[in-house]
């Protein structure tokens, strides 16, 4: 397969490097990215950019055709640097939505010409990075689009098809100029630096390659990003989706890899049991397990209301990367499944401009030394903090009595029955009405504002009537607010139909992208923070059992990671119940719990530690029903994913 390769000609190449080296200084010896006012510069041509495609070897079999499986990588890239001898870095995506289901907010989809050289690159990547010095990288994971091999599912295919990309980068791996061989390609234009970037399905790989330790990763920047996939799937037993790996990975295949890909299938189906129980294939998905061997960079980036990769994805993966030291920073806003790009979307370019810069081409800009946090407080309302968790955060015991949040010790005893019709919404609506279905443990109003800031805990101590039961725990703001509507169509995003231009346009490939707003709504109470358990995996997640009606059974549900601020004059509750309909599937039966008080207990990370759980002197009033979000189910497949 010949390559396409536009080239300017020597004399203009000289003359646009002489009038680069005019305007600004390089920022390294090594990197064509030229800097001025600290960031590097648009100084190089899009259009001329060399566009290209190369099938990488993965040293792997997956469809077991006997040959080794092959990963299309994308490749567009200034073509001055080259022609002046000098290297320069990559950003890479790799993803399995290039030809199925498309990434971003308008679904892009990789483009062709008749030759088959890439011509559309989805998102601003391209656009906004190649005049700047950097090469973009997108890959097809095996088993899609133009890729050899079987999608499965976040585990060694996944992950090793976008570790050979950065093998071959830095010359450990072989590259070829067509998927049937043709010529050895060697990419004598990088030098060995690549950052990762995506969201979802392209994140989680991002999380997972720099969980192998790679050379030459030097950063990732994971976008809604799952850590471990048990955690997609299932929440300490509990089941969050009826379906498997093997209906996610039908989804992305391509078609030839549908046929030849049955045996991955029914591995990926028969890995993941619907009893919640950890396997072998939850354990090679498990990232987490080896964050000790990250190196690169971690700049985090989630919805504090995302319901599709849930938010204990990116908590126990920050909370684990602090004993690595790598360098980190962390984006939380309130919308759901959103990027960035479409929330915040200027502030957030010329942020990952900085960190591109920094960590790839070597830029001194300080981006390292800046705040590591930034949470939005409200729409489009953000707050700046040091470190994450908020400096100050403390671990704190907070008693529950029935119906009461709060006070000196634990006691009483509480009950209620599994309604799988009713959502947490529902139990927030009726939080000051007695129903058969729920306990909710409330303060007394506040007397100054309360921040929660991490990832907290309730442990229960739970008798059933029933051999099967489910526990959700939730945590809640009562009170009247303005939110982003993370339960809408756009989950807290409305697309206009302006648009905005983030680089440059070619032909078939356009920088400019329609823009986005703030969807809001006024609620009466706000979750913020959820837990789910399946109480037959109270001794193990190995392997749940059946339960004695009438035995009282100790599990602790892990309360998701959040940020959140619980203004003076409202309430904090803990809603604890039985099915969370649309986020959690019911137990086999239908159990009325009794919950010892005397032998539970709740922990959270507040700001300040307990004694900033202040209470006026004067006793709560119950106030009317309150209004809170319509709860929808996410479907488990590749549309809800992305």
């Amino acid at each position: 397969m010949r390559l396409r390769r536009f080239r300017p000609v020597a004399v203009l190449a000289a003359l646009l490097l002489a009038l680069a080296g005019a305007l600004v200084a390089p920022a390294s010896a090594a990197t064509a990215g030229p800097v001025r006012n600290g960031v590097s510069q648009p100084v190089y041509s899009y259009t001329k950019a060399v566009r290209e495609t190369v099938w990488v070897d993965t040293g792997l079999d997956g469809d077991g055709d006997g040959r080794v499986d092959r990963v299309a990588a994308d490749i567009i890239r200034p073509s001055e640097p080259a022609a002046a001898g000098l290297k320069i870095p990559v950003i890479m995506d790799a993803s399995p939505y290039y030809s199925c289901c498309g990434r971003g907010n308008e679904s892009q989809l990789k483009t062709y010409d008749s030759k088959g050289h890439p011509v559309q690159f989805p998102l601003y990547y391209d656009n906004y990075f190649v005049p700047r010095g950097y090469a973009v990288v997108l890959v097809d994971l095996t088993g899609t689009n133009r890729s050899d091999g079987c999608v499965d599912v976040g585990g060694p295919s996944d992950v090793t098809s976008a570790k050979a990309v950065v093998d071959w980068l830095n010359g450990r791996a072989v590259g070829h100029s067509a998927r049937t061989g043709g010529t050895a390609v060697t990419p004598t234009w990088a030098n060995g630096s690549v950052g990762m970037i995506g969201k979802s399905w392209d994140g989680t790989v991002a999380n997972g390659v720099a969980a192998t330790g790679v050379a030459g990763l030097k950063t990732i920047v994971p976008i809604s990003a799952i850590s471990s996939w048990y955690d997609y799937y299932r929440s300490q037993g509990a089941p969050l989706y009826s379906g498997t790996p093997a209906d996610l990975a039908g989804d992305v295949e391509s078609s030839g890899a549908t046929s030849r890909c049955r045996a991955e299938q029914s591995t990926l189906a028969a890995g993941a049991p619907y009893s919640g129980d950890w396997t072998s294939l939850w354990q090679q998905r498990d990232y987490v397990a080896s964050v000790a061997k990250v190196k690169a960079s971690v700049f985090v980036v989630h919805g504090m209301q995302d319901l599709n990769v849930r938010t204990v994805n990116f908590g126990q993966w920050w909370d684990a990367l602090a004993s690595t030291g790598v360098d980190r920073k962390i984006w939380l806003s309130q919308t759901g499944h959103v990027d960035p790009f479409d929330y915040r979307r200027s502030a957030w370019v010329d942020t990952l401009h900085s960190w591109f810069d920094h960590y790839l081409m070597g830029v001194d800009n300080g981006i390292q030394n800046g705040p590591v946090a930034d949470v939005e407080r409200a729409p489009d309302q953000w707050s700046q903090d040091a470190g994450w968790p908020a400096p100050g955060t403390v671990q704190s015991a907070v008693h529950l009595n029935p119906g009461t949040l709060g006070g000196t010790s634990n006691s009483g005893s509480v009950s209620f029955t599994d309604d799988p019709s009713r959502d947490e919404n529902a139990w927030a609506a009726d939080a000051d009405r007695s129903t058969p279905d729920k306990t909710v443990f409330s303060s007394a109003p506040l007397a100054g504002d309360l921040r929660l800031s991490g990832s907290g805990s309730v442990t229960l101590t739970v008798t059933p009537s029933t051999a099967s039961a489910h526990l959700s725990a939730v945590l809640v703001d009562l009170g009247p607010a303005t939110i982003r509507n993370y339960a809408g169509s756009g989950e807290g995003i409305r697309t206009l139909t302006t648009r905005s231009c983030w680089g440059t346009s070619g032909t078939g490939d356009s920088a400019c992208y329609l823009d986005t707003a703030a969807d809001t709504t006024q609620v009466g109470a706000t979750v913020f923070s959820r837990g789910w358990i399946d109480l037959g995996h109270y001794a193990s997640l190995n392997h749940g059992v059946a339960l004695t009606p009438g035995t009282a059974y100790t599990m602790t549900v892990d309360l998701a990671a959040t940020d959140h601020v619980v203004p003076a004059g409202h309430r904090l509750a803990l809603t604890v119940a039985g099915t969370d309909n649309g986020l959690i599937d019911p137990p086999a039966s239908r159990p009325t719990l009794t919950v010892d008080l005397s032998r539970s207990a709740l922990r959270l990370p507040l700001v300040g530690g307990a004694g900033s759980l202040h209470v006026p002197a004067k006793p709560a009033l119950d106030g009317p029903g309150l209004t809170s979000l319509t709860a929808r189910e996410l479907p488990l497949g590749a549309a809800a994913f992305r």
